[in-house]
């Protein structure tokens, strides 16, 4: 399952422009993990001119277009939220931002400073589960939480019917199941109801100034 998740993340920044990395192709066991093995992608988007790293923890697609690199780290298990109990009872899933793998990533990038980011199924819904959850991660020096819901709505926006992706099994199949209405695009929904509304106050507008004149 781990390569599953990995791969969605993979895709899903590659098709924002990133340049992927990953460190580790194997699993480590019965010993310690080196700064290298930490890291699950390290990524690095050479469009971007200015590395700025947003101020708010939660991210949506729009926030990584200020950020030029970063390390990623991969948590699916999609069957529940991510509470600070959860970060309490493993500490390993943010061992990731300690200070040897962001070096190693660092040299691996010949740049700092490097934003660190963790994509995982979704945080508490909302109130102060919530806010005491982003409050925790930011202390523990983590810039950006991803959820997967996020990065597969954009795959799904992204992946035209009409092309062959062969040679990504994701894409592939997410366009077959676009292609025969089993999943939706929800985002393309949300755009053309957009429009409309953008057409109907035209319209609307258009009306007034006839009756003015």
């Amino acid at each position: 399952m781990s390569a599953v998740n990995e791969g969605v993340v993979r895709e899903y920044f590659e098709q924002l422009g990133y340049l992927v990395s990953q460190p580790r192709k194997y699993v480590p066991g019965g010993r310690q993990k080196t700064a290298a093995e930490e890291l699950d992608l390290i990524v690095f988007n050479p469009q971007v001119k200015e590395h700025k790293v947003p101020d708010h923890l939660i991210w949506t697609t729009s926030d990584l277009k200020t950020v030029s690199r970063a390390v990623v780290g991969v948590r699916g298990w999609h069957t529940e939220r991510f509470y600070v109990s959860r970060f309490e009872q493993t500490p390993d899933i943010l061992r990731f931002v300690e200070e040897a793998p962001i070096k190693f990533a660092e040299r691996l990038l010949d740049a700092s400073p490097i934003a660190k980011i963790l994509c995982i199924p979704d945080l508490p819904a909302g109130g102060g589960l919530k806010d005491k959850t982003c409050e925790v991660l930011k202390s523990k020096g983590l810039d950006g939480v991803i959820s997967f819901r996020t990065m597969l709505l954009e795959l799904v926006f992204r992946v035209d019917v009409n092309m062959n992706y062969e040679k990504s099994d994701l894409l592939q199949s997410i366009r077959l199941l676009k292609n025969y209405d089993l999943i939706k695009d929800s985002q393309m929904e949300m755009f053309v109801k957009k429009r409309r509304r953008t057409r109907k106050v035209e319209i609307k507008e258009k009306s007034e100034e006839s009756e003015k004149r």
